[in-house]
């Protein structure tokens, strides 16, 4: 599995600070994507890098192998261009601090995902040049409505971006705003809410609470918005959101069945 490492400010004689890492392996027609925060030990040879939580995963199903080519080299191309450098050897559990503890705190929130439907084939029509130009774009309309509603941005990845929100409605608003911002690049997204308790530590956020915004976003169609029962619940009585009820699904590697509802107009 190809991995990266975010350079940022550091290069890689440097030890002992926070970055970001990403993984990509292709299967078949699938593509599988892994990234998160990461801390760096060490230097030269002896360099060792940490998940300092659970990385974030995604998989990316491109129908053909050849699609799947395409959009391995493609993803491995960006990264190389991003100031990441290739990295050799394992990405390990997470390091515990001097002390063996960790610094935990509780938060509830609404969490955002939003991802563009048919990134690949898109990519593929547009070419390289064209595409980095509308997805430069694309980021630049989500952090706009982001920055408006009061959201903040988590984590982005190749056409995606994980963010939260205090209030559930601010969440909806900006995703329906982002939904007819991003059409005017010709493009369609699909976006998952979910509330739910997280926890903060080391100034990373962990929990399963992300992990089922990711399962209710990959239940989406094109152009829809889709929330989790938490969301409703929390939504308050006098709230002008329509919600139209989805139906009860099951969510990959979350236990039960969850109710979810499609936001209206």
């Amino acid at each position: 599995m190809p991995k990266f490492l975010r350079i940022g400010l550091h290069q890689s004689n440097v030890s002992g600070y926070t970055s970001k890492a990403w993984c990509v392996r292709r299967v078949g027609s699938a593509v599988f994507l892994k990234w998160g925060a990461v801390e760096v030990q060490g230097a030269g040879k002896g360099r060792k890098v940490y998940w300092t939580r659970l990385p974030q995963e995604k998989t990316i199903r491109c129908g053909t192998v050849e699609r799947a080519q395409d959009y391995t080299k493609s993803a491995i191309a960006r990264r190389r261009s991003h100031d990441y450098e290739p990295l050799t050897g394992a990405i390990s559990a997470r390091c515990k601090s001097a002390n063996g503890s960790a610094d935990l705190k509780q938060a509830l929130a609404t969490i955002l995902i939003v991802d563009i439907v048919g990134s690949t084939a898109k990519a593929a029509k547009l070419g390289d040049a064209r595409w980095t130009k509308v997805i430069g774009l694309y980021y630049a309309a989500v952090r706009k409505e982001l920055k408006s509603s009061r959201g903040k941005e988590v984590v982005t990845t190749g056409d995606g971006v994980l963010a939260t929100f205090k209030a559930p409605a601010a969440g909806i608003n900006c995703a329906t705003a982002i939904r007819e911002a991003v059409r005017t690049l010709g493009l369609d997204i699909r976006v998952g809410l979910h509330a739910g308790e997280y926890t903060i530590s080391g100034g990373e956020m962990v929990g399963l609470a992300f992990h089922i915004c990711t399962r209710v976003a990959a239940k989406a169609r094109a152009g829809e918005v889709l929330v989790s029962r938490a969301v409703k619940d929390l939504l308050a009585a006098q709230s002008q959101i329509r919600l139209r009820d989805h139906g009860s699904h099951q969510l990959k590697g979350v236990p039960a069945r969850w109710r979810l509802y499609r936001v209206e107009g």
